[in-house]
């Protein structure tokens, strides 16, 4: 006697909907209940043999070919379940984001978790949640400057294209100062790294003034000039230029990309760069990194 049951369920599958199916089958990094039921659709055999070849049950393939039958490549998406309803309103959502976006708290620099809970009612996690969500960090902060030099896109130029594409036969330096760097000695020798054991080092330290780095980057091969100077005056920037010269080869042009520091537009710096014509200066923009 036959065997009787609930119909095979007839599906009809378009060219376009073939071309997706076999894209879902072989997108590597794509969901793996997506692909197993692109697999169940896209071959025409029966369920139990689809079933046995898949390793799920007929079952499962008549589920999935019914809801492609129905509702087309849409229907193969799970359907959005119930689940606990929201306990915090749409309303209180947008508070939480104008108050931290708009004000500031009485007492304090930015928001905290714990100042935005008290004010709108929600607990600190819901407050931590809803700021990740839109991308908002009241705890962090930015600083920028604005140049005005008139001639800001002309100097831009200048320094960007020495970067980009150096002249040949040159070398090209990017020239700075850290000053006031302290100058700091632990009051013990601290122990060296070994197996579970950071290398360590005493907390406290005896202070030695501070120090000055003049230092030059050569951007091409990434060695770095330096010297430490204990003042940060023109004499010493008039010194830190002798050891470049002495460290770079003398048939090489010299292009130095300086700030517009006071100590480096002296009349004794000038005097020494028109003393040596492969030496060329390029200013960066006023007030601008």
């Amino acid at each position: 006697m036959a065997k009787r049951g609930r119909p095979a369920t007839r599906i009809t599958v378009t060219d376009d909907q073939m071309d997706e199916l076999n894209r879902r089958v072989a997108a590597r990094k794509g969901p793996a209940d997506e692909r197993l039921r692109a697999l169940i659709i896209k071959d025409g055999e029966p369920g139990t043999s689809i079933g046995k070849r898949l390793g799920i049950t007929a079952q499962t393939v008549s589920k999935w070919r019914r809801r492609f039958a129905d509702y087309g490549l849409d229907g193969l998406y799970d359907e959005v379940r119930s689940g606990r309803p929201r306990s915090i309103s749409d309303a209180v959502v947008q508070e939480v984001v104008d108050r931290v976006r708009q004000e500031k708290p009485e007492d304090a620099s930015h928001w905290s978790t714990r100042s935005m809970s008290e004010v709108t009612g929600i607990s600190p996690a819901s407050v931590h949640r809803i700021w990740r969500a839109f991308g908002l960090k009241p705890h962090m902060e930015r600083t920028f400057k604005l140049s005005t030099d008139p001639a800001f896109v002309d100097k831009v130029h200048d320094v960007v294209g020495l970067y980009m594409d150096p002249p040949d036969r040159a070398i090209v330096l990017s020239v700075d100062e850290k000053s006031q760097i302290q100058a700091l000695n632990r009051t013990q020798p601290g122990l060296p790294l070994t197996f579970g054991q950071p290398e360590t080092r005493t907390h406290d330290y005896k202070r030695h003034g501070t120090t000055s780095l003049f230092a030059a980057l050569n951007i091409a091969t990434g060695e770095v000039i330096g010297r430490l100077k204990r003042r940060h005056r023109s004499t010493e920037f008039l010194e830190f230029l002798n050891a470049i010269d002495r460290s770079v080869p003398a048939d090489l042009d010299v292009h130095l990309i300086l700030d517009n520091y006071g100590t480096h537009k002296t009349d004794k710096v000038k005097a020494w760069l028109a003393e040596r014509p492969r030496y060329h200066v390029h200013f960066t923009p006023t007030s601008a990194s």
